[in-house]
């Protein structure tokens, strides 16, 4: 596998490739592109080849640091809602809003679903939810879900 990811001898001895490529993908998976990170993780557990505790590291913050991308770009796009080149109009932002409004920071406990948490994260951050809680509640919802894809990895290997 290590041949076909990256060709660089040191990166591959150490077992680096592999953390730097589930970071990139946990990362990237935070993002609005379709990538799952859960495959990657939970295929590295089942290798039993790396440290399960560096696995789940990697992922969280990875995670987590593409969680606080998409609430950067929130904050930023926030400011321009109201511009006519804005992708989301007025009335589905306004929308978004609400319901943000209306389960308020802990809905970013569901920030770990496919679909539903991108946006919730952006939307964290057009809300201009303090970032500190923001982090702490992304990471909770995150480190749950790859304590419990460890879990079942965990239970399958034995």
């Amino acid at each position: 596998m290590c041949q076909t990811v990256i060709h660089w001898e040191i990166l591959c001895n150490t077992g680096m490739a592999a953390y730097a490529t589930l970071f990139l993908v946990a990362f990237a998976a935070a993002t609005i592109l379709p990538l799952q990170s859960e495959a990657v993780f939970t295929g590295l557990v089942l290798t039993e080849t790396y440290s399960t505790l560096g696995l789940l590291a990697v992922a969280s913050i990875g995670n987590v640091g593409g969680s606080a991308l998409n609430w950067l770009l929130g904050y930023w796009a926030g400011s321009y809602g109201q511009r006519k080149w804005f992708p989301v109009k007025g009335e589905a932002l306004e929308r978004a809003r609400r319901h943000y409004q209306r389960f308020g920071k802990w809905s970013l406990l569901l920030s770990w679903l496919p679909i539903v948490g991108d946006p919730l994260t952006v939307m964290a951050g057009v809300m201009r939810e303090r970032f500190l809680v923001f982090v702490a509640i992304v990471t909770i919802a995150k480190v749950g879900r790859y304590l419990v894809l460890l879990a079942l990895a965990q239970m399958w290997i034995n």
